[in-house]
Formats: C-alpha cells, structure tokens, sequence
C-alpha cells in the first residue's frame, strides 16, 4: 500500500479501465520480452530492416500513440498529481529528441551512399556508449511519461527501455565480435555503467 500511495504523488490514479490496464501490462511485457530476445537470439544486422519489422515498430508506436492519448482522456476531471513533472518532462523529451536526431545524423554520415561495410561510430556520446541514440530515445520516452504522468505511459516508458537495453547489448556484442580493435571501456546504453 505505501508503494501505491508513492506512486500516487507523480501519477493519475490509475483509471478503472480494464483495457488500459490491460494494455499497459501487455506493452510493458512485449516490449520487456522484445528486448531480452534480442540478447538471447543473435541479430541479424543488416545495413536495412525487412518490412514485417518496419509494419511491427511503427503498429507499436501507433497503437502506444493512441493508449496514451485514451489514458490522458480518462484523467479528465481527476486531481492533479501533487507533484507535477510536465516541465522537466518537456525538457527532457526535447533533450532526448534532440540527442537521438543529431546520433542519427552522426550514423547517417559514417557510411557513403554504396557504402554497405560497418564501422565504429564516433562523435557524440559514440565514445562512451555504442547505442547513444538509444539513450536519448529512452529520455524522450521518459519525458513523455513525466508529461503525461499515467501509468500506461510509464508502463510503455519501462518496456521500452527493456526493449532497447536487449537491443543496445546485443548491438555492443556484435560490435566486440566483428571489430578485434573495438574499445572495450565503450558500454552498451549507460556510460560508465551498461
């Protein structure tokens, strides 16, 4: 009961919805079990993605776009939480959008357009974590929580950064495997730590 009125001071309560409660298991699950599947099983990299992947992603932020906005409209007439995070949520969604756009750029630049071989990405926060665009995306997800100040947001917010805590560990694994020359002191996802 104390972990529940704790949650109480930076959340809505959580409305009586089945199907969002429901849904934010489910996304906090998948995207969890998406992640771990990834250190499990080796992944494939490829330079693309094969369509059944892009249709997944995209149905996934989709359907997360439209639970969240759903959760927002049942707070409608509730209390605010005490303790509002919407403005250190706006900073840290647009430091996240910001940090995973300019890593982006710094990935798009390493290769030339026929270019199909890999290298070791540098710049950025490319020295201290091989995945720093992952990084950034789980801050703008963690700013969109502390926005929208729900439980599904935060259950989607934990899924995902499972999801690509697999994905940034299977990427620094593939890197150790394929480059004899690749820094070890570089982490997966959080410098200094993973």
């Amino acid at each position: 009961m104390a972990e529940m009125s704790f949650l109480l001071n930076f959340l809505f309560p959580p409305p009586p919805s089945v199907y969002l409660t429901a849904m934010s298991v489910i996304s906090f699950t998948s995207l969890s079990y998406s992640g771990f599947s990834e250190v499990l099983f080796v992944h494939k990299y490829s330079g693309g993605m094969d369509l059944d992947s892009a249709i997944v992603i995209s149905l996934s932020y989709f359907l997360a776009t439209v639970n969240a906005i759903y959760a927002q409209h049942m707070t409608l007439g509730m209390p605010d939480p005490p303790l509002d995070l919407e403005y250190a949520g706006v900073v840290l969604f647009l430091v996240g959008i910001a940090g995973n756009y300019y890593h982006h750029l710094l990935l798009q630049k390493l290769r030339g357009r026929d270019d199909k071989g890999y290298k070791i990405p540098k710049g950025g926060l490319f020295g201290l974590v091989i995945c720093p665009h992952y990084l950034f995306e789980i801050m703008g997800f963690v700013g969109i929580s502390f926005i929208a100040q729900t439980v599904f947001a935060f259950a989607f917010t934990l899924g995902t950064v499972g999801y690509l805590t697999g994905r940034s560990y299977a990427t620094r694994k593939w890197y150790l495997s394929k480059f004899p020359n690749f820094p070890r002191e570089v982490k997966a996802l959080f410098p200094f730590v993973f």
